[in-house]
């Protein structure tokens, strides 16, 4: 795992349509993640813990994620894709990767959908797991409630608002609220998404759940706001011999919080045994922020020693707190720039900007460089790969200016900012030629 790199998004043809689906490890287990309600496979790699989840499960299979008809980056249909339609999309992606037989872990509204494919072809589905999800969507809460629920869902859309009922634990946290409302935008538009919520209350798998012979796992969440726990226990108790574990505390997204349980729990179902993860901990996928003042040792020997610590001091109190807005890690200072680390590039490249615009209203024009790619983390400082390229990126900017690698501009797409092409450089000490872009909003 120490040369990872963020999957590619490709496509596989369904009837008329096209399905995006990303492919992540190359171990001989395949397992596929079939998304709830709406997904958007690029832009959530933006969010905390998304990234680092798929990673552990890439540690004992090739992991598989994709977007449903209508949703995110797949084909736009009309109407709302039903099980079947969706089903034939996971025949698709099968076949065009190769994938003979595969674990499905079917997370929320896809847990319906991988329970009906693992009982209809039972000898392309190895093991099946469900994680937050239910029967019938009926059960999740009565009819009245309901037609509130939607009403209230579609006219708050795109706010972040979902953030409430999937990710609790994140409501405090203004950036990651923002990060959910751009998920929601991009997943999907509140037209399409009525439709979907119309369609997705009619189903109902209770009938077939008996009927199911593959391995089982049912994983629920306690504390689920989104989907009531005691409709995990009722899917469990009706698959004949299924394994049920019940988490105490967690969101109803699978990646957040400590998941440590869950990836343990999911290894050991579908390997027999688990991994201790303690050591790989110390290498993570993060974005990395060198800034550099233009021309320090000339405005130093100008204006003094004295001046020019003061100035120094209001630059670093500016980049702190520019980086924790950001929800950035300041690393250190570096004399005259400074190093970050971000769990999301679109975050990362903003940060940049800003801290670039402030500085510069105090006469101090800064170049930065961004580079996301795997890091070692060294008791308060870091290394690794990903630092000498970032360093590298920010030594091509010029003053006021943000560089970025290609690989950022890959991560962002439809983050709403702009890049405009620098060519491609010989970086030092790196190999090969990489092309850079300018970052502006």
């Amino acid at each position: 795992m120490t040369n990872f790199k963020l999957p590619e998004t490709r496509y596989a043809t369904s009837g008329d349509f096209s399905i995006a689906y990303q492919v992540l490890g190359d171990r001989p287990i395949d397992l596929i993640l079939v998304p709830g309600l709406f997904s958007h496979i690029d832009f959530l790699h933006e969010l905390p813990g998304y990234t680092a989840f798929l990673r552990r499960l890439s540690h004992f299979a090739r992991v598989v994620t994709f977007d449903k008809r209508g949703q995110g980056l797949s084909d736009r249909i009309d109407g709302a894709p039903s099980l079947e339609d969706r089903m034939d999309d996971l025949r698709a992606i099968m076949d065009v990767i190769g994938s003979r037989r595969a674990v499905l872990l079917g997370v929320s509204e896809g847990c319906p959908m991988s329970v009906l494919f693992a009982a209809t072809y039972p000898e392309r589905v190895s093991h099946l797991i469900l994680f937050g999800g239910f029967a019938s969507a009926a059960d999740r809460m009565p009819n009245d409630v309901w037609q509130s629920h939607v009403e209230q869902t579609l006219k708050n859309w795109g706010t972040g608002e979902t953030v409430r009922r999937v990710a609790p634990s994140q409501v405090s946290n203004p950036e990651a609220v923002a990060q959910f409302a751009k998920y929601e935008r991009l997943s999907s538009s509140p037209g399409a998404l009525r439709t979907v919520l119309y369609i997705h209350r009619k189903i109902d798998v209770t009938s077939i759940l008996p009927t199911v012979r593959v391995p089982t796992l049912v994983l629920h969440n306690r504390t689920d706001a989104q989907v009531p726990v005691a409709l995990g226990r009722e899917l469990a108790q009706n698959i004949t011999d299924a394994r049920y574990i019940e988490y105490p505390v967690g969101d109803h997204y699978a990646w957040l919080g400590n998941t440590d349980a869950l990836h343990g729990d999911i290894e050991e179902f579908v390997t027999g045994h688990r991994q201790n993860f303690s050591g790989e901990l110390e290498r993570v996928l993060t974005t990395v922020l060198f800034t550099d003042i233009v021309e320090s040792t000339r405005n130093a020997a100008e204006i003094g020693d004295k001046h020019w610590r003061h100035v120094l001091d209001s630059h670093d109190q500016l980049a702190q707190q520019i980086i924790s807005k950001h929800r950035g890690i300041l690393v250190k200072n570096t004399g005259d720039g400074i190093l970050a680390t971000f769990d999301g590039p679109g975050r990362a490249v903003r940060c940049a900007l800003a801290l670039g615009s402030a500085t510069k209203q105090i006469g101090l024009p800064l170049r930065a460089g961004l580079h996301t790619g795997e890091i070692e983390i060294r008791g308060k400082d870091i290394g690794g790969i990903a630092v000498h390229a970032a360093a590298r990126v920010m030594a091509q900017s010029a003053a006021n200016e943000v560089l970025v690698s290609r690989v950022v501009t890959d991560l962002v797409a439809g983050a709403g900012l702009r890049f405009s092409e620098r060519g491609s450089f010989e970086l030092k000490g790196l190999p090969g030629k990489w092309d850079l872009f300018a970052a502006t909003e």
